[in-house]
């Protein structure tokens, strides 16, 4: 039995010495950099650039919902402190993990007060239209401050 076990030590010895070799030849390699300017660069689900403009862009309105996994954004209601007889509610859906406008949509809803009760108004498409604008045009400069 013995005669076995000095067989299995210079075995042994062999394996732990080629895999060290092995290993240290992995050293010295750097990993190649990826391109942070991506437009497929997201820990998230949905592309990066366009879900950070759209938070910012909607900031202004307390937050009811925002899950980045799915790319949903819900504002609460909003009233301007100018015009407090005026209220919106807005939602953005980012659709896609590209950085192009119709991986965009954006929603919005506003009340007017008539006789203390809130009733529902219709919004201007060039109001929707403004806001997706603003959105993809921050999308498009953060990627830029990302480039370099």
């Amino acid at each position: 039995m013995s005669a076995l076990a000095n067989l299995r030590r210079p075995a042994t010895i062999a394996v732990a010495i080629a895999a060290t070799l092995g290993l240290s030849a992995c050293g010295g390699r750097e990993r190649p950099k990826a391109d942070l300017a991506a437009a497929q660069v997201t820990t998230i689900g949905v592309n990066s650039y366009l879900w950070r403009a759209a938070l910012e862009a909607v900031s202004f309105a307390p937050l009811l919902q925002a899950d980045s996994n799915g790319g949903v954004i819900v504002t609460d209601w909003y009233a301007n402190p100018s015009n407090p007889g005026e209220r919106v509610k807005m939602t953005v859906t980012i659709l896609d993990s590209d950085l192009r406008a119709d991986a965009l949509r954006v929603a919005a809803s506003r009340q007017v007060s008539q006789g203390g009760t809130w009733v529902d108004a219709p919004v201007q498409a060039a109001t929707v239209q403004k806001l997706e604008d603003i959105i993809l045009t921050k999308a498009r400069e953060l990627r830029r401050q990302a480039v370099g």
